[in-house]
């Protein structure tokens, strides 16, 4: 595999002032996102679990449904604590002070029991060469989504065993050295993304490995011996279920769209929404936008969003809407299974950076 390939990438004209203003980063607008975001993780934790201690045999049938929503609401936020958060995190692009980015990113990956180690080496590689075959693990070809059925949504309403299962035994043999099970991502790919000759990233992804195994190991034995079994269920396991939003956030980045071409416009959807699924999602949804500029914070992406739109495919607006044009994309490719989806483009000239340049900036970034 050609591990050196050079893409010339089409990227908006910006103003360079303008630029400069929307790289800055701010404590501030940052401790905004993260402060929220994980005191409702706690808010809903603690409702779930003074809703189980009060379920009783003659309360049931009302304090059951409490707890359940109780802890469908911890889910869905809990899904975004993982890859989502972690994902700008790693990109080191929310807080000015860069002490705050590491310690947050630390306290997210855990959580989620996330590999930020590994990520972070294939995130790189992600940006560096976006949906191009047998080059970009992070997505997985063909890009389709035939994703249907009842069993699907049940997992993705409820929780999927496979899905918790994974995640740990990854984490559990990567605290012991071994990275050949499957996690975030398949054991192929993270093993190329951090090879056996980068003594280096595999001793920070080992260690964090024990980390998080141990750790949430130590809290699950603690809440067993002091007759407080069920935090079980909402600390350590509470980024695994209720993942319904994030599904429906996270899944139309890249599904029906071009691969191998040099243009995020064609390869990558942006998407607009609510503020409820913006802030979860840490404006994500603005996802071509981040990829041409991996050096804007996410705070930032509305208003980058406003400088180019002359020079971006339309968007569409909400979820709703967003996940209809790609039911009728599914449904061609179905038809036709070499089928994607070419968006419209303006015929405006922009500017060219080569892979080189954009991998420099989603590693200082």
């Amino acid at each position: 595999m050609n591990e050196s390939i050079k893409i010339n990438w089409y990227r908006c004209k910006v103003d360079k002032a303008l630029m400069s203003e929307l790289m800055r980063r701010s404590d501030a607008r940052a401790f905004l996102q993260v402060i929220p975001q994980l005191g409702l993780y706690a808010l809903t934790g603690t409702l779930a679990y003074l809703a189980f201690l009060h379920l009783t045999a003659a309360n049931w049938p009302w304090m059951l449904p409490l707890l359940l929503l109780a802890l469908l609401a911890h889910g869905t936020n809990g899904s975004f604590l993982g890859g989502i958060a972690c994902h700008e995190l790693c990109h080191k692009t929310p807080f000015a002070t860069q002490f705050w980015n590491t310690f947050f990113l630390r306290i997210y990956a855990f959580i989620g029991w996330f590999d930020y180690t590994g990520y972070r080496a294939s995130h790189i590689r992600h940006h560096q060469v976006t949906v191009h075959r047998d080059h970009d693990g992070e997505i997985v070809q063909p890009l389709g989504l035939d994703w249907h059925g009842f069993k699907f949504v049940l997992t993705t309403l409820t929780f999927s065993p496979t899905w918790i299962w994974k995640n740990i035994r990854f984490m559990a043999a990567a605290s012991r050295g071994n990275l050949k099970h499957d996690g975030f991502f398949r054991s192929e790919w993270l093993r190329r993304v951090v090879p056996e000759t980068d003594a280096k990233t595999r001793r920070e992804l080992i260690n964090w490995a024990r980390v998080v195994f141990f750790g949430h190991l130590a809290l699950a034995t603690l809440f067993v011996l002091t007759g407080h079994w069920f935090l079980i269920i909402i600390v350590n396991l509470g980024t695994f279920y209720g993942g319904w939003l994030v599904m429906l956030c996270g899944a139309p980045q890249h599904v029906g769209l071009s691969s191998d071409v040099p243009d995020f416009r064609l390869n990558t959807r942006t998407y607009t929404c609510g503020w409820l699924p913006a802030f979860f999602y840490w404006n994500m949804q603005y996802h071509v936008e981040h990829h041409m500029f991996p050096a804007v914070p996410f705070y930032n992406l509305p208003r980058l969003r406003e400088a180019i739109k002359h020079d971006l495919p339309p968007a569409t607006h909400g979820l709703w809407a967003t996940w209809k044009d790609i039911q009728s994309i599914m449904k061609r490719q179905r038809a036709e299974p070499g089928y994607v989806f070419v968006p419209p483009l303006p015929q405006n000239e922009g500017d060219r950076a080569t892979d080189a340049t954009l991998l420099n900036e989603a590693a200082q970034a």
